[in-house]
């Protein structure tokens, strides 16, 4: 069974950063797309930014600039590094994958493959 695990969140305070991993069981994982998403409470998945397997990325305009995704397909590990943190940024983080020859998607129910979440939580 496919597993992506994901791992690094924390608290911190506004202006700090964490960076966020999520590693694949499988290698068959590195030819397909891998992004973040979030959910803060009482509020449907966001989505974040993705990557996919030769590196093009996209990112939700909420953190572009702040975020950046990248991704080690030897380790077949997809990491977030998250900068200038800010108290609106506190979700349950989770990795998603779907097929690269899909595309890019922002849509939650477009990725068939989850993590169980890390939790961010940045105080003002």
């Amino acid at each position: 069974q496919v597993q992506l695990v994901e791992s690094g969140g924390g608290l911190v305070q506004a202006g700090g950063s964490l960076r966020l991993s999520c590693v694949a069981s499988v290698r068959t994982f590195s030819t397909y797309i891998r992004a973040w998403f979030r959910q803060a409470p009482g509020r449907s998945h966001e989505f974040v930014a993705a990557v996919n397997w030769n590196a093009a990325t996209t990112y939700a305009d909420s953190v572009k600039g702040r975020f950046t995704i990248s991704r080690d397909n030897a380790e077949n590990t997809v990491y977030l590094q998250m900068n200038n943190l800010e108290p609106e940024d506190t979700a349950v983080y989770y990795c998603a994958a779907r097929p690269g020859g899909l595309g890019f998607s922002q849509g939650p129910n477009d990725y068939g493959h989850w993590g169980r979440g890390t939790q961010v939580t940045v105080s003002s």
